[in-house]
């Protein structure tokens, strides 16, 4: 029903009750947006960019997601005061979920919203660059050194960190190269190519979501603005909801697990046993364990303590 609904809501529609929601917020609840940023502009920007997503086997976002996930991620978008048009945020389809994620330039733009926050900066370590850490006198971590070579460009990034400076001081957060590693295996989008075509970014955005994540939970700011920050940086990562929607070669392995256990309920609906009493109740007990091993291997089905670190 909702996708439905989505389909046949045009998108000035749509525009129109996010716009109508934002001001409520800024009525009631005390929402402030950025100065110079235009709600309605962004918004048309959104569906200009909508028109182009499409999920995993090609149907349009529009078409496929729902409409109260559509509203969704685009009242956090708005939220956040970000725009495709600065390519701040994109959108990507999970299931037939639509969810709105910031890059590296969106993520710099949320925390300088927030209270007190000067400057916000992330920075990538290459092998052979000077790079010192250490801890101040309140034994919180500090950047003591970082020089970088322009000869060091092209080796291998063994970390990142990222600054976020406020009226009260500068936090830090370092991540070592095989802690930006086990962040990118968490993520929803498994082998993702622009983590390897474009390392240095991705590495930058990683630490500074990670930094952004820690500073946002201590501060004291409007609940609707950090909410909206912590759910978008969640939504890359695999935690209770998952990406349910099947692409060609997972198809047949679904099909075998659910043949499976179609198998396994009529034996028990016979009053037949699988322990062993039955070799056709028994065939299809272990019909159901060899389709979910398959499936675990595939990276189908996740582990449930499979999470974001």
């Amino acid at each position: 029903m909702n996708n439905q609904v989505a389909q046949q809501q045009k998108p000035t529609k749509l525009t129109d009750l996010v716009l109508d929601r934002v001001k409520q917020m800024q009525d009631t609840q005390d929402l402030s947006l950025p100065k110079n940023y235009n709600a309605s502009n962004a918004l048309n920007a959104a569906f200009l960019e909508l028109q182009k997503v499409q999920d995993r086997n090609h149907r349009p976002a529009l078409e496929v997601c729902s409409h109260d996930s559509i509203v969704k991620s685009l009242l956090d978008m708005t939220l956040q005061g970000l725009s495709p048009a600065k390519d701040q945020c994109y959108f990507i389809v999970y299931g037939n979920e639509l969810q709105m994620q910031r890059s590296y330039f969106g993520t710099v733009a949320a925390v300088k919203r927030l209270d007190g926050v000067k400057k916000v900066r992330a920075e990538v370590v290459h092998e052979k660059d000077d790079f010192e850490i250490g801890a101040n006198e309140d034994m919180e971590l500090v950047v003591k050194r970082f020089v970088p070579k322009f000869e060091n460009q092209d080796n291998q990034i063994v970390g990142a960190f990222a600054m976020i400076k406020t009226d009260e001081g500068t936090d830090f957060t370092v991540m070592t190269k095989k802690e930006i590693d086990q962040s990118w295996a968490q993520t929803r989008q498994k082998n993702n190519k622009v983590q390897q075509n474009f390392s240095q970014e991705m590495a930058k955005r990683t630490v500074l979501n990670r930094a952004a994540k820690m500073f946002i939970n201590t501060s004291d700011d409007s609940d609707l603005l950090t909410g909206a920050i912590n759910d978008t940086t969640s939504n890359e990562y695999d935690d209770e909801r998952r990406d349910v929607t099947p692409v060609e070669g997972e198809k047949q392995s679904t099909d075998k697990l659910l043949e499976g256990f179609q198998k396994s309920q009529e034996a028990k609906a016979k009053g037949v046993s699988n322990d062993g009493n039955s070799n056709e109740g028994k065939e299809a007990s272990e019909e159901v364990a060899d389709g979910q091993t398959e499936l675990f291997n595939e990276g189908t089905i996740k582990p449930a303590d499979e999470a974001d670190s």
